[in-house]
């Protein structure tokens, strides 16, 4: 029938099901929606890279974090930028040992093997490499963070690695992994990612929680805020991201914003020091002045403050 769930789902890396992970990641104080929890049972049971697609601060590296936690499996995390290379997320040499190498030759006149050079004393190890090297002994989950933020090019080299866990040295040749690591692909969409990337991920976006979500959020993350703070701060923030900002604060943002307030002793949003916390919430001078001035009385009176 189209309302029943369905079955458990065998265990998969000591989850079992998605009532499992949702288990799971609440044990880690990180509050998933079943949809979220079945998207990261599927990666891990089939196995398949899960690419998580949102707006900054919804929790997309949360989710790697906290896998790494229940599954006991060593994070390793390749955070992306303009330029990323090779070098950068792969491996490089270390060429400053490399010169060392060479003069020590030298001053034996010559004696030695030079091919030496490039074997793997002289490997620098990048992310992607050492999460290749670690399934040898426990597989580990893989975090490509932000990879929207990397060049398209980059999106074309990750494919020999998600289609064959394997990437290729040529002085040495090609690494495989023993088994394929756990890998959590995050964008924030400031680009599309290449559609044959997105052929072997499965896909999720993640959406700004909802009031009663965002609450309860609060409430596991910080159990200290009493329950009308955090219903007026969950009711603040839901407003303001209908407003016209340059950019409307995620759940990150959220939290911050309400350890500021009980750092501070605040007990309700109705408090003239409020003003003062609120770049603990906006990232832009222009929406902090714009919210001082225009917003902050309208929306702490929705709040119920």
């Amino acid at each position: 029938m189209g309302g029943m769930r369905g079955g458990p789902g065998k265990s998969v890396r000591g989850l079992h099901g998605v009532d499992g992970v949702v288990d799971a990641l609440a044990g880690q104080r990180y509050v998933s929606d079943r949809a979220l929890a079945t998207a990261l049972y599927l990666s891990l049971a089939l196995p398949k890279p899960l690419l998580l697609e949102g707006e900054a601060g919804v929790g997309k590296t949360e989710i790697a974090k906290a896998l790494s936690a229940i599954t006991g499996a060593p994070l390793i995390r390749l955070q992306c930028y303009e330029g990323l290379d090779i070098s950068h997320a792969v491996y490089e040499w270390d060429y400053s040992r490399q010169m060392l190498h060479i003069r020590m030759l030298e001053a034996r006149g010559g004696s030695g093997d030079a091919e030496d050079l490039f074997s793997n004393r002289f490997l620098v190890r990048r992310p992607l490499l050492q999460a290749i090297e670690a399934t040898a002994e426990q597989p580990p989950v893989l975090l490509i963070d932000e990879l929207d933020r990397a060049d398209d090019e980059f999106d074309a080299f990750l494919l020999e690695l998600l289609s064959d866990w394997q990437v290729t040295i040529p002085e040495l040749g090609t690494v495989r992994a023993m088994t394929p690591p756990m890998v959590i692909i995050t964008s924030n969409r400031t680009r599309e990612l290449h559609d044959a990337l997105k052929r072997r991920c499965l896909y999720h976006w993640i959406e700004y929680p909802t009031i009663q979500k965002e609450m309860e959020i609060i409430a596991v993350r910080m159990p200290e805020a009493p329950e009308p703070l955090a219903a007026q701060i969950a009711t603040f923030v839901q407003a303001l991201r209908k407003e016209d900002l340059w950019k409307v604060p995620g759940v990150a943002e959220t939290l911050d914003w309400t350890a500021a307030i009980i750092a501070l002793g605040i007990q309700e949003l109705g408090h003239p020091d409020v003003a003062d916390t609120l770049g603990t919430l906006l990232k832009h001078q222009e929406d902090v002045l714009r919210v001082q001035r225009d917003l902050l009385p309208k929306l702490t009176a929705q709040s119920g403050s």
